[in-house]
């Protein structure tokens, strides 16, 4: 009898072990959400060096998003990238409407997927070197075919014209975001995470 109420009250407390943890775990997506686009609102600027690339402007947004794919997993990471593209396409970035929403869930989200899904397997640092550089590599990679279609949609500009600003606008743009914001994220994610094992 003693036993099996042992057992019913480990179960118990395990119970809501896991309910606290997932509200935990929703608490800080939210934060992570929230720092993103405050990032993007404040902190977003061209690259003179890049020529014809006005409208392209680095953010720091995707650090928010990266750490927390690598603290609660891939899923979570597309998660959080979902909520940040469409937040931010209806404020900060209005003007791309849906396509621009679109384009940054795919570039954001791919380059999350690939980081989280290797981080989760090799979880160590060399793990999270190369998750992040394969991370970088992929969103980069990915928003050569995504300009070429939907840039041409909301810009107005020919595809030819698209084409021409690949190698010395498009490409380097896309690498140096991605690259930074992976060095930043690499810079001061363990710090975050003790921080958040600590609430668990």
């Amino acid at each position: 009898m003693k036993e099996k109420k042992e057992k019913q009250t480990a179960a118990k407390e395990n119970g809501n072990a896991k309910k606290r943890r997932g509200k935990m775990t929703f608490v800080y997506l939210a934060m992570f959400a929230a720092l993103s686009i405050v990032l993007v609102s404040f902190i977003h600027f061209p690259l003179p060096f890049l020529p014809g690339a006005q409208f392209l402007e680095y953010d720091p947004a995707d650090v928010p998003i990266l750490i927390g794919t690598f603290a609660f997993g891939p899923v979570a990471g597309l998660f959080l990238t979902l909520i940040v593209s469409v937040v931010q396409g209806i404020t900060v970035s209005a003007g791309s409407g849906p396509w621009g929403i679109l384009m940054h869930f795919v570039a954001t989200g791919s380059m999350a997927l690939v980081a989280g899904l290797i981080y989760k397997k090799h979880h160590t640092i060399k793990g999270a070197i190369a998750a992040l550089g394969f991370g970088a590599l992929t969103m980069t990679v990915v928003m050569i075919p995504l300009n070429l279609l939907i840039t041409p949609i909301y810009t107005g500009a020919s595809v030819e014209v698209v084409a021409k600003m690949l190698l010395p606008a498009i490409i380097p743009f896309n690498a140096i975001k991605s690259v930074v914001n992976c060095i930043i994220t690499f810079l001061v994610y363990k710090h975050i995470v003790r921080l958040i094992d600590k609430t668990f």
